[in-house]
């Protein structure tokens, strides 16, 4: 169950196009924004320019529901909204598994150490046009360890290649890894560091999830697997990471008054270069291992729709499952509208219980680990509408709310440096907030009998009519299916 397993695993599901001859420099990312748009494979590149056959990159992994679904292990053809009810229970009943630690592995059969490392021995794209440099680590994880507790944490943060032996690392304020990082800093001393640049997917997925502080995600790992994860100590850092990663670099993390490098830009999530360029944290790199043939686990953020991630199915059921934790009742469905960003535009779907049920479950969906970062919108819909839908959530808001009862704004709220909305000024001052708003696209509680009857046929009339006339009707484009 290692990265190349699933990807020979999505090639027997016919959701793998190989590609070769592709140059590192833009034409992969690109490539990668075009079949991501268009809903293709995912992508693996081989005999890339310049670069020995075997060394790969991998992308559009999980970008679509029908491979998140095979990532879980899930049978093909579940709904959207079924695949995310999956998730959050798989979520919701998980048990933590303990890793274990192992002397051998695929990753230790090749070893660089100090003078030998070249981190441009890997084909590292340039994602995209205005990038500032080759970006290593955009689906990785970054492995540090907490200096007071002694527990690991693992984040996706993004990894630049400055030169040979030195990468940038960026991570967003709040993030759990630059606290611990900010920890050693405090101390006068250097952060030690490893990073995983391609892993199983149910090995990385934790990484870029919001777990709470001091929860190992190498634990959640082996509890969405089934299985522990198997461990390596890291010689330089003594950090563990998956004994068949594809390529793992270990080294230190100084002060940034000790040294640190212009890092960026970068095309972020939001489909923007908000942070622009400025001077970051490196690691300077001490050792490298891979395994033989490694793939270089490619998620650089897209412009939306394009994900690159498939993160808004998974941060769809996060949401969910945080609500149902605060006790909200009645949830019929949550999702992440792909136009908005993965995390941007979060529709819930409730059957209403009682006055102010809609106004509740939307300040719930705001308050948890995932749902408080970086959101901008929260729409709250009738258990008819389907979430998933784009054009019944837009009908929703268009006939059921009222802009003048039905719109609330919270200010102050957990946002990031990535967010293009951000002032100039507020920047300078350190302050990365930003407002929310809570829209109300429900049938009013009070008389929601007496709103008007939808016109459309009742599903058993429709249900009959197809029987009888499937010949005349055509079929239904736009289906959600996970496959």
């Amino acid at each position: 169950m290692d990265l190349q397993d699933f990807i020979n695993r999505l090639d027997q599901l016919g959701e793998l196009r190989r590609v070769d001859g592709a140059d590192w420099d833009l034409e992969i990312g690109t490539i990668t924004e075009l079949g991501d748009e268009r809903g293709g494979p995912a992508l693996l590149f081989d005999h890339i320019k310049g670069y020995p056959s075997g060394f790969q990159v991998v992308s559009n992994l999980i970008a679509t529901p029908g491979r998140m679904a095979a990532g879980f292990g899930f049978p093909p053809g579940l709904s959207n909204i079924e695949l995310v009810r999956r998730i959050k229970d798989r979520f919701k009943d998980l048990q933590p598994i303990p890793p274990v630690y192992v002397r051998e592995g695929p990753v230790l059969q090749n070893v660089y150490r100090d003078g030998d490392v070249d981190m441009f021995r890997f084909p590292t794209p340039r994602w995209h046009e205005a990038d500032g440099g080759r970006y290593i680590g955009t689906g990785d994880m970054v492995v540090t360890k907490d200096p007071k507790d002694g527990w690991v944490n693992v984040g996706t943060y993004r990894v630049q290649i400055h030169d040979k032996d030195t990468l940038g690392l960026y991570i967003s304020p709040g993030h759990q890894g630059r606290l611990i990082r900010e920890s050693y800093w405090a101390q006068g001393k250097a952060c030690p560091v490893a990073v995983v640049f391609g892993a199983h997917p149910m090995a990385w997925m934790p990484a870029f999830m919001p777990l709470a502080w001091g929860v190992e995600e190498y634990r959640i790992a082996g509890g969405l697997m089934g299985e522990p994860l198997k461990l390596v100590a890291g010689e330089y850092t003594g950090l563990p990471f998956p004994a068949d990663s594809e390529i793992v670099v270990e080294g230190d993390c100084p002060p940034p008054e000790v040294e640190s490098r212009k890092e960026g830009p970068f095309g972020e999530w939001t489909g923007y270069y908000a942070s622009g360029a400025r001077s970051e944290a490196v690691i300077k790199v001490k050792r490298v291992l891979h395994r033989n043939n490694p793939v270089i686990l490619g998620c650089p953020p897209l412009r939306p729709p394009a994900s690159g991630s498939g993160n808004y199915v998974l941060r769809a059921s996060n949401v969910w499952y945080e609500m149902e934790r605060l006790g909200i009742p009645g949830i019929r469905g949550v999702w992440d509208m792909r136009a908005g960003a993965s995390r941007l535009i979060t529709v819930v779907s409730i059957e209403q219980k009682y006055a102010g049920h809609a106004k509740q479950a939307a300040m719930a969906a705001l308050v948890g680990p995932d749902g408080a970062y970086a959101s901008r919108f929260v729409i709250v819909v009738d258990e008819d509408i389907d979430p998933t839908s784009d054009e019944d959530v837009l009908w929703a808001m268009a006939t059921r709310c009222d802009p003048a009862t039905s719109l609330e704004i919270v200010r102050g709220c957990w946002s990031t440096p990535l967010d293009p909305t951000i002032s100039p000024e507020k920047r300078q001052q350190g302050d990365f907030t930003s407002s929310r708003a809570m829209i109300l696209a429900c049938r009013p509680f009070h008389w929601r009998k007496d709103f008007p009857k939808v016109n459309r046929a009742s599903d058993e009339l429709r249900a009959a009519t197809l029987r009888k006339w499937a010949t005349v009707i055509p079929a239904q484009a736009g289906i959600h299916k996970t496959g």
